[in-house]
């Protein structure tokens, strides 16, 4: 019996440390940024899924006549391979693998935009300073000259 309510207490123990490190794992920023990430990963998908659809295929399909590729199919015995299915997710997933790669295209074009304006803003406002240094080293020597004089 005592050995019951020892081997009870040592799962008791390490079900509570166990329950510890996993607080300590899910509290973690890395895992709620996975969470974070995951959520706007989502969202983003419905937005290109959106811009696919509703933009870039009809596009697409006016100039390739409108092709579907769903309905090809061959049948071998009892069984239908339904590759047209496979073909249209590939040609759907290149489209958006090339939106997307535009889209980020054109966000870092942003970003070095943005980054080449605030380092003319520093570039401007370093000149400012030097011309106030130099303004100040010059009153300061005009100074000490009439001092000098004096």
């Amino acid at each position: 019996m005592a050995k019951a309510k020892d081997s009870i207490k040592k799962i008791s123990g390490k079900s509570k440390g166990f329950r510890k490190e996993f607080v300590e794992f899910i509290n973690r920023g890395s895992v709620m940024d996975l969470a974070v990430g995951i959520i706007i990963g989502s969202a983003f998908t419905a937005i290109v899924n959106s811009l696919v659809n509703d933009i870039v295929m009809p596009l697409v399909s006016l100039v390739g006549g409108g092709f579907d590729f769903t309905s090809l199919s061959v049948q071998i015995g009892d069984a239908t391979l339904t590759y047209g299915n496979f073909i249209q997710n590939v040609v759907n997933f290149l489209i958006v693998a090339f939106v997307v790669f535009i889209m980020i295209k054109a966000l870092n074009a942003l970003r070095a935009r943005a980054e080449k304006l605030k380092k003319k803003e520093e570039e401007e406002a370093a000149a400012e300073e030097q011309k106030a240094e130099d303004e100040t080293v010059k009153l300061l020597r005009e100074i000490r000259n009439v001092l000098i004089k004096k």
